[in-house]
């Protein structure tokens, strides 16, 4: 099931022409996979120490359909899917509110599980690998 995340889009979220910065897309999706992370009782502050681990993205990509604007309400989905023993991918959807929800951008990141030390590749921690399957 997707995680929702509320935002309102902030000033410093938008660039010259007043709409959202391109790469301020992926923050904002990244606060939204934080979010979902502290929802299913993952304490981010330990979380990597605690396990060795760590979780960086491989791969990026984004669809821009709709400017956002300062002050604009949107939702963020976030919905994990594993991909190898190894891996998972999080599909973004920001949807903006008001009288007509829109669809404003679609993301997607790529994500590898390795180790702290050796930078291998490592299967999920348990919390983790919980909160993907039950995505």
């Amino acid at each position: 099931m997707p995680f929702s995340y509320a935002r309102t889009i902030h000033f410093p979220d938008t660039d010259a022409a007043g709409v959202v910065f391109f790469a301020n897309y992926l923050a904002i999706a990244h606060e939204a996979y934080e979010e979902a992370l502290a929802a299913a009782g993952i304490n981010l502050r330990t979380f990597f120490t605690d396990t060795g681990t760590l979780v960086p993205i491989a791969k990026s990509e984004a669809e821009y359909l709709r400017p956002l604007v300062c002050g604009d309400k949107v939702r963020v989905t976030v919905t994990p899917t594993q991909l190898t023993p190894h891996s998972f991918e999080l599909r973004y959807e920001l949807i903006r509110l008001g009288l007509a929800e829109k669809l404003a951008a679609r993301l997607r990141t790529e994500h590898i599980c390795i180790t702290s030390t050796t930078r291998e590749r490592c299967l999920f921690p348990p919390a983790l690998s919980a909160w993907i399957q039950g995505g």
